[in-house]
């Protein structure tokens, strides 16, 4: 169940997406936070330079990786505005990482995209439970996907192109 806390987590991830968007990239943003609250790693995607895999979920299981014990990594939530794609999920459940909550699901994504006319990406969405078994994973969160649904719109009205993350 989505808490205040959570909410407040994955508002962090709205403004991290926005960054993004105005810094020319696609808008997604994410958060790594402990088990008492703390933000350990954030990040906002990347991929703008010709990097596909920048994107941040992946920056946070690498972090987490170098810098938190196998117990940290289980015990921390990983908060994004958009649901792992099937590279970030599996990042997040090599190295061992807990709970997920997003504001927005890959499927609805697809929709949305679709719908803009954009073409599918090389990658299949796949929802993070067919990637990792036995996550804990939370999302969408009503009022905060439609956030995210206006910033693809955005990003699509300029003319530019995504992949689906």
């Amino acid at each position: 169940m989505i808490q205040d806390a959570d909410r407040k987590h994955l508002e962090h991830c709205l403004t991290l997406a926005e960054e993004a968007l105005v810094a020319g990239d696609e808008p997604f943003g994410s958060l790594l936070v402990s088990a008492d609250g703390e933000v350990l790693f954030e990040d906002r995607n990347r991929i703008a330079g010709g990097d596909a895999t920048r994107h941040p979920e992946f920056a946070i299981a690498r972090w987490a990786a170098e810098h938190l014990s196998p117990a940290e990594r289980a015990a921390a939530t990983v908060y994004t505005s958009g649901e792992h794609c099937p590279m970030c999920a599996a990042a997040h459940g090599w190295v061992g990482l807990g709970r997920i909550v997003y504001a927005s699901s890959s499927a609805q994504l697809g929709e949305w995209l679709s719908a803009l006319g954009v073409p599918p990406p090389p990658v299949a969405a796949l929802p993070i439970q067919q990637v990792v078994s036995g996550i804990s994973v939370e999302g969408p969160v009503a009022g905060l996907d439609e956030r995210v649904r206006a910033l693809h719109h955005r990003l699509h009205r300029a003319g530019r192109q995504t992949s689906l993350e």
